[in-house]
C-alpha cells in the first residue's frame, strides 16, 4: 500500500498543491484538506501515515506567524492531533508550518515548556533568494544520508532564538541530542548558530525554513540550470525520497 500524508491548507497557506505535487513525485501518495474540513471530521486524520504544514502566511500571521493555526489545532484537535504525534507518524512543517511546530511545542520535542521560536530576520525585511546548506548529522529520518545542498528560502520570521538566559543551556539540549537537521552555510537571518531547520529525539519530526518542494526538478533553478539537467532531481527530492523509504 503507497503511503498517504495529509496536506494541511487554510486562509493564507499558499503552497499546499507545491507540497502535494513533491510527495506524487516520488511515489507517496496525499490529499490537500482544509484545517475547518480536517476539524469537522477530525477522525480523518487516523487514515493518513503522515502530515505536511506548509508554507504561505496562515491567517495573515495577524497575531505572529502561525500562531492561529497553532491556537486552531490546540484547541480544536487537541486529542487527535496529539496521538498522530504520539504515533511516531512522519510531520513535516515547511517554513509557515515550522513556526506552527514550534507553537505547538513539538520542536525540539515535546515539552513542558517553550525554549526556542522564530523571530523577525535580523535584516529586518523579507528574505527571498537561494541559499546553501549544510546538513549536520542528526536524528533527523527526512534528511538521512544528505549533505550540503541548496534550497530556496523565503521568510520575514525566519529567525531562530532561545529563551532569555537560558541560551547555553538549551543550544547544549540541541547538539547533545543531535536536533539541529540544517544550519546556513553564511548567516542570512541571525539565527541561532545558523540553525534553518530542527527535529525531534525520534526524528519523524521536520521543522525547515527553507522550501524543499520548491527545488524537486533543477530546472526551478532558473538562471543556475542548463539544458541538460532541467529534469534531473533538485536536491528537494531526498527530504521526501528519505521519509518514503521508511514507511
Amino acid at each position: 500500500m503507497v503511503a498517504k500524508f495529509l496536506i494541511l491548507s487554510g486562509d493564507g497557506i499558499n503552497c499546499e498543491k507545491e507540497t502535494l505535487a513533491a510527495f506524487r513525485k516520488v511515489g507517496l501518495a496525499g490529499n490537500i484538506i482544509h484545517i475547518n474540513e480536517l476539524v469537522k471530521n477530525k477522525s480523518c486524520l487516523k487514515e493518513y501515515q503522515g502530515l505536511a504544514l506548509p508554507g504561505g502566511f496562515s491567517f495573515g500571521d495577524e497575531l505572529g506567524s502561525g500562531q492561529v493555526l497553532a491556537l486552531k489545532i490546540k484547541k480544536l484537535l487537541y486529542q487527535e492531533f496529539y496521538e498522530f504525534v504520539d504515533d511516531n507518524k512522519p510531520i513535516i512543517g515547511i517554513c509557515n508550518g515550522f513556526q506552527v511546530l514550534i507553537r505547538l511545542g513539538l520542536l525540539p520535542d515535546h515539552r513542558s515548556d517553550r525554549v526556542l521560536g522564530l523571530a523577525h530576520n535580523s535584516t529586518g525585511h523579507f528574505i527571498d533568494q537561494w541559499t546553501d546548506l549544510d546538513v549536520p548529522e542528526s536524528t533527523c529520518l527526512w534528511t538521512k544520508g544528505m549533505g550540503s545542498i541548496e534550497l530556496p528560502i523565503r521568510h520575514g520570521e525566519g529567525r531562530i532564538v532561545l529563551a532569555k538566559n537560558r541560551e547555553f543551556e538549551i543550544s547544549s539540549y540541541l547538539k547533545e541530542n543531535k536536533l539541529i537537521a540544517l544550519t546556513y552555510k553564511t548567516d542570512i537571518n541571525g539565527s541561532h548558530e545558523k540553525i534553518a531547520g530542527l527535529t525531534n529525539k525520534t526524528g519523524t519530526i521536520l521543522g525547515l525554513m527553507p522550501h524543499p518542494e520548491a527545488f524537486m526538478v533543477k530546472g526551478l533553478r532558473g538562471a543556475g540550470a542548463s539544458v541538460r539537467d532541467v529534469q534531473s532531481p533538485g536536491d528537494g527530492n531526498h527530504f521526501f525520497k528519505n521519509i518514503k523509504y521508511i514507511l
